[in-house]
């Protein structure tokens, strides 16, 4: 059931890209929400040029999508449902149990890009009824260029088609001679975060909370991007009113963070992610997104908390000058 492969945007594409077959393609439709990955989002509009119908499901303001939203968008031509489990830029947990009975009663297949949730919360391809998983292995501390994706067997077979040809290696699915050393990376780092996932989150949880609770306590103007209660233990996103994001990254030079804004040319854009929850595009630049790690302490939060309050201070009182 698990086909390697080079990582997790290579297994979305195969997954999407899987829906293009001539003429066929015009009697297909892939369901997906507007906060997926550039991995999903890209290879839809790539399907879509070759006339397969691409349906973007919306989410509310805490980043939620609504099953009833994907039901009324299910239709006779629908072939696949694709909705992530954790976002990558606000670190919400999709209802995947749900998303995924609500497909099959309609005889539809359910994908779910998984390489934020696996290795922080709790998976089970088996248990939430998924049919196809996008798994990556640097998300989890394992190499980098490696990832996978995982085929239920089940009859009839799912119709994923190769990317590549070739040798037929990985039963057809992904010709080409594998990484072996970086599979048993993959595999071994898969490993440790079953034996120590547990008592790894609750302690990166207590860090981000304490975060989030000295940064909201000590200023005014921040609101929170995402659900806190269905949300990845170590993501924080939150918006800073008042303040140029862009100097709020420069001035946070020696802190590893994201404004969760890609840039072009050093003009920073708004997050499409951070949009699609309504956030005006003032403040979606104006949004810093934090991810605690294995290897950060509370020594290290603390200096994050002290530095981020002194430089929204004297931002602001630039801006009033």
């Amino acid at each position: 059931e698990v086909v390697l492969t080079s990582g997790g945007s290579e297994a979305n594409n195969q997954v999407i890209k899987s829906l293009l077959g001539g003429e066929e393609s015009r009697t297909r439709e892939v369901i997906t929400t507007a906060i997926e990955h550039p991995a999903i989002l890209e290879p839809c509009r790539v399907v879509a040029q070759h006339g397969v119908r691409v349906t973007t499901v919306g989410v509310d303001r805490d980043g939620m999508v609504d099953p009833d939203d994907i039901r009324r968008a299910i239709t006779p031509q629908t072939s696949l449902i694709s909705v992530m489990h954790a976002n990558n830029e606000i670190g919400v947990l999709q209802p995947m149990a749900e998303l995924s009975a609500l497909a099959h009663r309609h005889s539809v297949l359910f994908h779910t890009d998984a390489t934020q949730a696996v290795g922080k919360v709790p998976f089970s391809a088996r248990a939430l009824d998924v049919d196809l998983v996008s798994l990556t292995s640097h998300k989890i501390y394992g190499p980098k260029g490696v990832g996978a994706l995982c085929v239920r067997r089940r009859r009839p077979r799912i119709p994923i088609k190769p990317m590549l040809d070739g040798g037929g290696h990985e039963n057809g699915l992904r010709s080409g001679t594998l990484n072996v050393p970086a599979i048993v990376g993959f595999g071994h780092a898969a490993e440790l975060c079953i034996a120590e996932m547990t008592e790894e989150t609750a302690r990166i949880q207590t860090l981000r909370d304490h975060l989030w609770r000295e940064l909201s306590a000590g200023l005014s103007g921040l609101k929170i991007n995402g659900s806190m209660e269905r949300r990845l233990p170590q993501n924080l996103n939150f918006s800073v009113a008042g303040v140029d994001g862009e100097a709020l990254l420069l001035g946070l030079d020696d802190v590893a963070l994201s404004s969760g804004a890609a840039c072009s040319s050093a003009q920073p854009e708004p997050s499409h992610v951070l949009l699609s929850l309504g956030l005006s595009e003032r403040l979606a630049v104006a949004s810093i997104r934090f991810g605690l790690g294995r290897w950060n302490t509370v020594e290290e939060v603390d200096y994050v908390i002290e530095k981020v309050r002194r430089l929204v201070c004297r931002l602001r009182e630039m801006s009033q000058v």
